[in-house]
């Protein structure tokens, strides 16, 4: 399987050159399907365009044809980290304080490995939320994963961009 250290040190100034910051680069679906997932976003508005996929798509695509760092064949998956995002870095923290979050644990804390919480930001490589029980501080490298929960309020922070033509999608149905 591919060292995604490595592919990530590949994509990541790919990315920069479009003026893209990188959410997550992760080897999906085992060796009888295995996808190359890539999500990124414009650090200034969280969202990727279809022509931001399209293009970075290209430039990897290009990349990888040169270096080949992946042996066996893959499907490329270039995405938005969409409403429900993927938290991968301790910054996602602070930029999404105040949004709720489910969370899974390398090991249990006070009992459990998983869990809803409301994020309260970020601290000295430990991440600050609270939990029905109360306030929690759990050290960022023990969380497996953790992502955004769909809410109104997280509904009404990522609203998109451009909205052209959604009253026709709504419309046609």
């Amino acid at each position: 399987m591919a060292d995604i250290a490595v592919l990530t040190a590949l994509i990541e100034p790919e990315a920069e050159t479009l003026g893209l910051r990188l959410v997550r680069v992760q080897m999906n679906g085992g060796k009888s399907d295995p996808t190359l997932q890539i999500m990124a976003e414009r650090p200034e508005t969280r969202q990727l365009t279809l022509e931001d996929c399209a293009e970075l798509s290209r430039r990897i695509s290009d990349l990888f044809d040169e270096v080949d760092p992946i042996v066996e064949a893959y499907r490329l998956e270039v995405s938005s980290p969409g409403i429900d995002r993927p938290l991968t870095r301790l910054a996602d923290y602070d930029d999404w304080n105040g949004h709720e979050a489910r969370i899974r644990l390398t090991a249990p804390i006070e009992g459990r490995k998983m869990f809803d919480a409301r994020l309260d930001g970020a601290a000295d490589n430990t991440v600050l939320v609270t939990a029905k029980h109360g306030a929690m501080t759990i050290p960022f490298d023990a969380i497996v994963s953790a992502k955004l929960v769909l809410t109104d309020k997280l509904i009404k922070a990522t609203a998109p961009l451009i909205a052209d033509g959604a009253d026709k999608i709504i419309h046609e149905g």
